[in-house]
């Protein structure tokens, strides 16, 4: 398994459960008659047993890796966007001010860093404030690139899962929030740090032209988009600096340069990183408190009609589950609880096989399973009492038929180490040798060792 389960966070937990509950919405009930199982012997609430047996289906089913590589996947994809916003951000930057050959327009080149950004940030907050959701591109572009990158089908419901679970908190809008806001601050940062190596390395003049706006208007404009900068400790140029800066030809004031170099990194810090870096960390603590908060709506009928079958107020027996296209496979030695003892068990003998055969003092007896009240039973008992070694005896003359190929999974997943034993045939008696290799075939599938002979000695000690 790539990630065991108790590495999950609580959230990626109501994931799961979520993308569960919508698969068997979508696609029919699953076979769950033994996560059921699992999910009552563990106790709790409904919301704990709801998560025990969604977690026990999607470790089987293979859901638990495809969030394995839905993850990777997302990762790469804000690492994808982080490097793409970086170079956008420089290559604004670079657009803006060019090469140091021609003077920069302040405004055109004020305009060019901020305006994009300040559109989409207001778009942002509006969309926010007046409507209460906001579906941000970038947000959607990184689900779609996740999805791409995951490269596994079975994560194709996961992302619709994820969000219908954070869209009845509405917190789905502050985690895209901090996505598209730490993307633009991103770029604003690379923009300024871009900025800063240029104006460091190249020698550049600033000029403002207009044909319709007098002078005054520049003025009044610059000193306006200079006064929260200039409160911070960035300078402002003067009303002689503004007036005389309409051609770069007509001074040769390094004091005039600079005083223009800094509103321009003032005015791009205050302006653009400030507000994305403001937004981001709000947006991060909106998300944060509210993902605290989560928790699965037990009113939906997926889980409402799960609630008698894992808090019953009287045990339901005679379940019939419609047959999987394959068996999970079974590997011995996968259960996580604590084991101790051996038990052996067989499978609707008939009278032809005295039961049981003579027993070492340490190897309880647990009877022939012919009754699903009996496999019941057992199968409640060994969830709470895990034995370390388990001898399953089966008559091979009957066929390997789904149910109690179904049965010996669901007991050997209860222990530690299981086999099976295969018994001869009754004096007299000869085995169907196809009828045999159809168990031998199956019993493969399953992963579990067999043999004709009784596995005492191995109940017993431990090996042969």
């Amino acid at each position: 398994m790539d990630w065991p389960v108790t590495q999950l966070s609580p959230l990626q937990r109501l994931w799961l459960t979520e993308t569960v509950r919508l698969r068997e919405e979508h696609a029919g009930p699953l076979d769950d008659q033994e996560a059921n199982r699992r999910a009552r012997s563990s106790g709790g609430d409904l919301t704990h047993r709801l998560e025990h047996r969604a977690l026990w289906l999607a470790e089987r089913d293979g859901l638990l890796s495809a969030l394995h590589h839905w993850l990777q996947g997302a990762r790469l994809a804000v690492l994808v966007l982080a490097v793409l916003a970086v170079i956008s951000g420089a290559g604004l930057a670079f657009a803006a001010l060019g090469n140091g050959q021609t003077p920069v327009n302040v405004f055109w080149a004020l305009g060019s860093l901020l305006g994009l950004n300040s559109i989409l940030l207001l778009s942002w907050v509006l969309g926010l404030l007046l409507a209460g959701e906001h579906g941000a591109s970038l947000g959607r572009v990184w689900l779609w690139l996740s999805d791409k990158l995951a490269r596994d089908a079975k994560a194709a419901q996961l992302a619709p899962a994820l969000l219908l679970l954070l869209q009845r908190r509405k917190l789905n809008r502050w985690a895209l929030g901090a996505l598209v806001n730490g993307l633009w601050l991103l770029a604003m940062l690379s923009a300024l740090l871009m900025m800063l190596l240029l104006m460091a390395t190249r020698r550049y003049g600033f000029i403002w032209e207009t044909t319709l706006l007098g002078a005054d208007a520049f003025v009044a404009a610059t000193r306006a988009l200079g006064a929260l900068p200039n409160w911070l400790g960035f300078s402002v140029p003067t009303v002689e600096m503004i007036l005389v800066s309409t051609d770069s030809s007509l001074y040769n004031n390094e004091l005039v340069r600079q005083s223009w170099a800094i509103w321009l990194v003032g005015a791009v810090l205050i302006y653009g990183v400030i507000p994305r870096l403001l937004l981001y960390l709000f947006c991060r603590w909106r998300w944060k408190s509210g993902r605290n908060a989560l928790q699965l709506d037990l009113n939906l009928p997926g889980y409402s009609q799960l609630r008698e079958t894992l808090m019953p107020s009287s045990e339901r027996l005679g379940v019939n589950d419609i047959a999987p296209e394959q068996l999970h496979t079974v590997q011995a030695g996968n259960t996580d609880l604590h084991t101790d003892g051996a038990l052996i068990v067989a499978i609707e003998l008939d009278d032809q096989h005295p039961w049981p055969p003579t027993l070492p003092a340490t190897v309880k007896d647990a009877g022939i399973l012919d009754s699903r009240e009996s496999r019941q039973t057992l199968l409640e008992q060994m969830t709470r009492f895990p034995p370390a070694r388990l001898a399953i005896a089966c008559d091979p003359r009957r066929s390997p038929d789904r149910g109690s190929l179904a049965l010996i999974g669901e007991l050997a997943r209860s222990a530690a180490q299981t086999r099976v034993w295969l018994l001869q045939a009754p004096p007299g008696q000869a085995l169907d040798a196809d009828r045999l290799s159809d168990w031998h075939t199956a019993l493969k599938q399953l992963g579990l060792p067999f043999a004709t002979s009784a596995p005492l000695n191995w109940l017993e000690t431990g090996h042969d």
